[in-house]
């Protein structure tokens, strides 16, 4: 062929225009920088104005068409070429309008062939190194959320950090966390988003939805677009395109489900994509498990220091209080009601035995799971008047008189919470001694088994309740 005389090349052989082009297509490693190269090097090689590479799948890669020169092409003349990587179609060169008119060649086409190959060599290696940098992406994403899941973080923190990791590394417009309900559904229960996720929390997939078979079964689903798929019943669908839905599972448990949408109109994920976003979802599964392993062994130390601190105040220190409160009764007895430390003594056994009191409620409160809520209604009794040494500025002194936990029913301790948390509120300010007594000794005038409340001020019995059991 022989040069256009009027193109930007004329006077440079077709092989020289060949080299440098098959050099400029191998001279990058990043896939759409190396397909651009192609189309421009297509275009410069045959004189066409307008060149196109469109691609067989676009999931594939994620890239539908690249083109340079007009933004379509004329509707004659349009020369088209295959581009193989390996044994496949990645997609085809359009070649259209040549300049002047002047239609393409027969070594146009030849030229373009011995591009199509070396472009397929070169998309081959774009590909793998794509793959790789995406790889290790999510290889160092993983690594980050794993090592953050193990610092410590509450159940609530954790699974914030596994939906924050994954939408950065997927390039989501969300990242959203579903745990099964009670009723067999899935609810959302964290939820990260580049805008507000206003009222993604808290919605559920019912019972029923096509989805949420393959959810609860622990297979991940993949859809093209959020608005349109059937299988999509939630309200907030129509605000995302396509999407991930994978399980977060370890051991056999599924602890939930991690979903990654895009926003409307957003490119597919890649086949690459997926399979490193499914192992991502593994190795955050498997995180969130020995993360929370690891909070319950620390629960348990915690748990064990406090069950010792509790024997040891048990077995020394109410002990030594014991026997000292004993030597003093023995010595207000010796001494006779004339002896004038005998009152003195007397007040000395009293505040003893009070404050036995006190620290045999201290070790009770020592014994209970300090993760959960009490159960017993000396452990209830204990949390209502923590909460008004908030207000007050100091914690109240609580004792109990008998078998509280075993001999007051469940309806009759509802009530009896009622009246102490009515009886807190009605505290006047500026008291500086508080007292509570719970008392299942003492029974009613008629004779019948009784339960008493106590709330004693400085200034005064605040509050005096009672109800038979």
């Amino acid at each position: 062929m022989s040069p256009d005389p009027a193109g930007p090349r004329a006077g440079v052989p077709g092989l020289s225009r060949l080299l440098e082009a098959v050099l400029s297509v191998g001279s990058e490693l990043e896939l759409r920088t190396t397909l651009q190269h192609i189309v421009d090097g297509a275009a410069e090689l045959t004189g066409a104005r307008y060149a196109a590479l469109g691609t067989t799948d676009p999931g594939q890669d994620g890239l539908t068409e690249i083109r340079t020169g007009g933004a379509e092409p004329p509707p004659t003349g349009v020369l088209s070429v295959p581009i193989h990587v390996h044994d496949e179609v990645f997609g085809h060169l359009h070649l259209a309008g040549k300049r002047h008119a002047a239609p393409f060649t027969a070594e146009d086409e030849q030229l373009l062939h011995v591009l199509a190959a070396q472009a397929g060599i070169a998309i081959g290696n774009a590909r793998l190194y794509e793959a790789a940098r995406q790889r290790e992406r999510w290889i160092e994403g993983a690594a980050a959320v794993t090592t953050a899941l193990l610092t410590g973080e509450s159940a609530a923190d954790a699974l914030v950090t596994v939906a924050e990791g994954a939408r950065a590394l997927a390039d989501a417009a969300a990242g959203v966390i579903l745990q099964p309900t009670p009723a067999g559904g899935m609810e959302i229960v964290t939820a990260s988003a580049y805008e507000d996720a206003g009222d993604i929390v808290g919605t559920t997939i019912e019972p029923g939805s096509p989805v949420l078979v393959q959810l609860l079964g622990g297979e991940p689903v993949f859809i093209d677009d959020s608005a349109t798929d059937p299988r999509m019943t939630t309200h907030v669908r129509h605000r995302f395109g396509p999407s991930m839905m994978l399980p977060l599972q370890a051991d056999g448990r599924l602890i939930g489900t991690l979903a990654l949408p895009r926003r409307p109109g957003d490119r597919p994920y890649t086949a690459v994509e997926r399979l490193l976003a499914t192992q991502f979802a593994s190795q955050a599964a498997l995180a969130l498990v020995l993360a929370d392993a690891q909070h319950s062994r620390e629960r348990l130390a915690v748990y064990e220091d406090r069950d010792r601190i509790a024997r040891d105040l048990h077995d020394l220190v109410v002990q030594r209080l014991f026997a000292t409160g004993m030597l003093l009764e023995s010595a207000q007895r010796r001494g006779g009601p004339a002896d004038p430390a005998h009152e003195v003594l007397g007040r000395a056994v009293d505040e003893l035995q009070s404050t036995i009191q006190e620290v045999r409620t201290a070790i009770f409160a020592l014994q209970q799971p300090p993760a959960e809520p009490p159960t017993t209604l000396r452990g209830k009794v204990l949390r209502e008047a923590a909460s008004a040494s908030a207000v007050l500025g100091f914690p109240p002194s609580t004792h109990f008189k008998g078998p509280v936990d075993t001999l007051v029913p469940d309806e009759v301790a509802t009530r009896l919470l009622t009246a102490l948390r009515r009886a807190l509120a009605a505290v006047a300010s500026g008291v500086s001694r508080l007292e509570i007594t719970v008392d299942v000794t003492t029974p009613l005038p008629d004779g019948r088994d009784a339960v008493r409340l106590r709330v004693y001020e400085d200034g005064g019995t605040t509050a005096s309740w009672r109800s038979p059991l």
